[in-house]
């Protein structure tokens, strides 16, 4: 909580909070006893958003917390955000604790590109869909998770992504009982299952992106294909070439032509 967020929360006239009993706490704590607290949530938003709106046309300023992290990010906020500069209204971020930058910045993996998914379906086969639209993606890849979905979670996870990324469980960001781990995703189950507390409290989780692929055949794929093409017509040669090599039929296929249309000598 930086001093300047307590500061806004001070002087507000009015705090539009994702759970008005968890803000009440916070503002407990801190002594701040003279805002008005009103309730906005991801099934009030739209009418608690003319709320704040009348308050502002009036000369008000509104703070907006949500129960834990930064609003509008995997939490209520961007519905009410988008009504209040609709309505010609300036809007004020308060950099804040956000579990997923914080995370991040602790797990160790090389991120100078990462995708912030946040909170994956709550169900495997639309889950398992999701992730594998992310496989082929060379970014690190930060989700959200709640306890009592990690296990089928990360199950898919090493389903979809294999053994050999990484994986990085940051618990309880923050808060009394953090603690971050990294392992191989071949070892996540039993890490979690190693100890009832690795599975409590919010999750982000963090996976390593998929290794970047070198343009171009490497050079026993070539050298397969350039043998293959001496002895067998092309669209034969390319079929032999993928099933020995592994290497991708339309990477082939064009070198393979490339080989046939230029001057390449095949002996």
């Amino acid at each position: 909580m930086s001093l300047r967020a307590l500061d806004v929360l001070a002087s507000a006239a009015a705090i539009a909070a994702e759970d008005t009993r968890n803000t009440g706490h916070l503002l407990a704590h801190y002594e701040i006893t003279a805002n008005r607290l009103m309730s906005l949530h991801q099934h009030n938003e739209r009418a608690a958003a003319e709320k704040v709106i009348a308050l502002l046309a009036q000369g008000q300023s509104v703070a907006l917390v949500s129960d834990a992290g930064t609003p509008a990010v995997s939490d209520p906020g961007a519905l009410l955000v988008a009504e209040v500069r609709a309505a010609g209204y300036r809007v004020i971020p308060i950099p804040g604790a956000n579990a997923a930058l914080a995370a991040l910045s602790a797990s160790g993996l090389p991120a100078p590109h990462f995708l912030f998914y946040g909170f994956l379906p709550n169900k495997s086969a639309a889950r398992c869909r999701a992730l594998q639209d992310l496989t082929a993606l060379p970014y690190t890849l930060v989700f959200y998770e709640a306890p009592h979905r990690i296990l089928e979670c990360v199950a898919d996870l090493h389903s979809v992504f294999g053994d050999e990324r990484q994986i990085v469980f940051a618990r309880e960001i923050t808060k009394l009982f953090e603690s971050i781990h990294r392992c191989p995703l071949a070892e996540a189950m039993a890490w979690l299952n190693s100890d009832p507390n690795n599975q409590r409290g919010e999750f982000v989780l963090l996976v390593s992106g998929a290794a970047e692929q070198r343009e171009g055949l490497d050079a026993e794929a070539e050298r397969v294909l350039v043998l293959l093409l001496k002895e067998l017509p092309l669209k034969q040669a390319v079929q032999f070439a993928v099933q020995i090599t592994g290497a991708g039929r339309n990477e082939l296929y064009n070198r393979a032509l490339h080989i046939k249309t230029s001057e390449i000598p095949l002996e």
